[in-house]
């Protein structure tokens, strides 16, 4: 996995040709569906989403009325759509291979696999969910939205170990370690790894998961920061590779 991209729009902040980029400004975030953005949740959404920004208005249009609608979100979320929920997931975008392959497990509101989806538009991405409510809503959001590189498979991980192989499996608040790694794990293409964005129990998590990872002869897992450097909180990522 060593063949992952850096940041699809690093290094541009300040570039003499800022304003021909496409900045987080009150004529790309239309609708009153969609919250403000405080100055750093600005700059952020502008790095990482680049040129696909108007697509990632669109879908947190989505989150923010039919995602709600639908059990999807709580309402109580909404104001903090971004920074919580949207660039947390989208941070991790940089970290995946070039040209590869995700299975995001119980994607839910596509978090993470719609908002990596927009990040990068190089990766193919299968997003795996068993509620039929919840895949007629992804399937709805990737059509309207206009994101070309994912699919929408309505099953439980366990049910598409044959179907489904991938480079990178994601997840986020989907169970504890010791449970999502034998569900996951099957998805797991050779020289792949898990990637689950987890809280302030990842420590805790990877304890108690030690015998999971002992049978699946899993490499020891990594607690990463992802986002320091433009997040106001970075995410955590717990990083599995495998032997």
């Amino acid at each position: 996995m060593s063949d992952s991209v850096p940041d699809p729009a690093a290094g541009e902040a300040g570039h003499p040709d800022d304003q021909q980029r496409l900045p987080v400004t009150a004529d790309v975030v239309e609708g009153e569906a969609v919250p403000a953005l405080n100055d750093a949740e600005r700059q952020a959404a502008d790095v990482l989403f680049g040129d696909r920004l108007r697509q990632a208005v669109k879908y947190v249009e989505h989150l923010c009325t039919t995602g709600i609608s639908h059990g999807l979100l709580g309402p109580r979320e909404v104001p903090r759509i971004w920074g919580r929920h949207v660039l947390n997931c989208a941070v991790l975008g940089p970290e995946l291979p070039a040209g590869g392959t995700v299975a995001d497990v119980g994607s839910g509101a596509g978090l993470p696999g719609l908002a990596l989806a927009l990040v990068r538009d190089d990766v193919e991405f299968t997003l795996i969910e068993p509620m039929e409510r919840r895949v007629e809503w992804l399937d709805t959001v990737v059509r309207d939205v206009g994101i070309s590189n994912v699919r929408v498979i309505r099953a439980r991980a366990e049910e598409v170990g044959d179907e489904v192989l991938a480079d990178v499996v994601t997840a986020r608040a989907v169970s504890a370690l010791k449970k999502l790694i034998p569900m996951t794990f099957p998805l797991l293409d050779d020289e792949s790894e898990l990637l689950f964005l987890k809280g302030r129990s990842a420590g805790a998590e990877i304890e108690a998961a030690q015998k999971v990872l002992r049978r699946f002869r899993l490499n020891p897992p990594e607690i990463q920061l992802l986002g320091e450097e433009i997040l106001e909180e970075p995410t955590t990522v717990v990083r599995i590779r495998r032997q």
